[in-house]
């Protein structure tokens, strides 16, 4: 590229795309079609180098559909966009981690963002994914729990005909797409954009609701229920301390969806309360193996609705005793 086309510039240029094992396929021997700058990238819209090929015998053809600077960024598949070390959405890994996207949405604040990350990364800085080291151990229990050892090459299948669909394909087992009827649920229906900075992808939530039901976490039937229970918490924790742990650890709940925090010292428990049961629940399936705090871990479970006492009256019916009050939990 030369230098002073400076209309290309930030554009980038790649000789073999960042792949999971799963998109790049089981045959060792791949042929593989290069383009410069064949389409924009999904997140940043820049020009970047497109890869196709054929991951085996009776699977689609695959593309990358991001860039390899979003990729690096996010540590991602430039296919699937899926996390490479753990295989799992983007979503999921970011909730395990307690990491918050910090990505703009406008298309030029994307590409500047994108060219700053770049050069960051050019220049040692480390990326955004690897604050995990950092992360809590009950995330990477999470993480290691739920990862995907092997690779799914069942997610290479052709695509549903929709000559079929419609019951008009008349090319039988020639067709070299699947004959299925499709089904119109959340999953058909996932954005780039939500996938690639983890927000509201609907495969991350199936996945994490099953994880938070396993854990003994199911959300109670009473939608009233906007309280989490934890308890064995340090001798020396504080309601601000608690407080600052609740909000570091929710990436995608802020301070203002959190209603109070009350806190029994002398029975080592406390309540976390929250505006509305969206947040709720999506703290339990982020803390459903615990908090960490000070070496200790905090056992974590749904509160009691009015039926069973109110989260608030019962800790204050607790203050005065060496024991926690009892939760409804159903596994």
């Amino acid at each position: 590229m030369p230098k002073a086309d400076l209309n290309k510039a930030g554009w980038e240029q790649s000789e073999f795309p960042i792949l999971c094992e799963t998109c790049l396929g089981a045959n060792p021997f791949i042929r593989m079609s290069k383009q410069e700058f064949g389409r924009s990238c999904g997140t940043c819209a820049r020009p970047f180098t497109v890869f196709r090929w054929n991951p085996g015998e009776g699977a689609r053809y695959k593309a990358t559909v991001i860039c390899q600077t979003c990729a690096k960024v996010k540590n991602v598949c430039q296919t699937c966009l899926l996390d490479l070390e753990y295989g799992l959405p983007t979503q999921v890994r970011d909730t395990a981690l307690a990491v918050q996207s910090e990505a703009p949405t406008s298309d030029i604040n994307r590409e500047y963002y994108a060219q700053n990350m770049e050069h960051k990364m050019t220049d040692g800085t480390t990326s955004m994914m690897q604050l995990g080291g950092r992360a809590s151990s009950a995330g990477k229990e999470m993480l290691k729990e739920l990862a995907r050892t092997n690779p799914y090459y069942k997610r290479n299948r052709p695509h549903i005909c929709s000559f079929f669909a419609k019951g008009e394909c008349k090319r039988g087992t020639e067709c070299p797409f699947r004959h299925e009827k499709p089904a119109d649920n959340e999953l058909a229906h996932q954005s780039i954009k939500d996938r690639y900075h983890g927000q509201n992808d609907p495969v991350a939530r199936k996945i994490m609701a099953n994880h938070t039901v396993a854990q003994g976490l199911k959300p109670p039937e009473d939608q009233c229920i906007m309280s989490l229970f934890l308890s064995s918490l340090p001798d020396s924790a504080t309601e601000a301390d608690i407080r600052t742990l609740v909000v570091k650890s929710l990436p995608h709940v802020s301070s203002p969806e959190l209603r109070s925090v009350v806190h029994v010292a002398k029975s080592r428990c406390a309540f976390v309360n929250f505006k509305d049961r969206t947040s709720a629940e999506r703290a339990a399936e982020a803390w459903a193996h615990g908090l960490d705090m000070d070496g200790e871990r905090i056992s974590v479970r749904w509160g009691r609705g009015k039926n069973g006492g109110a989260a608030n009256n019962a800790a204050a019916t607790t203050s005065n005793s060496n024991t926690p009050p009892a939760v409804t939990t159903t596994a």
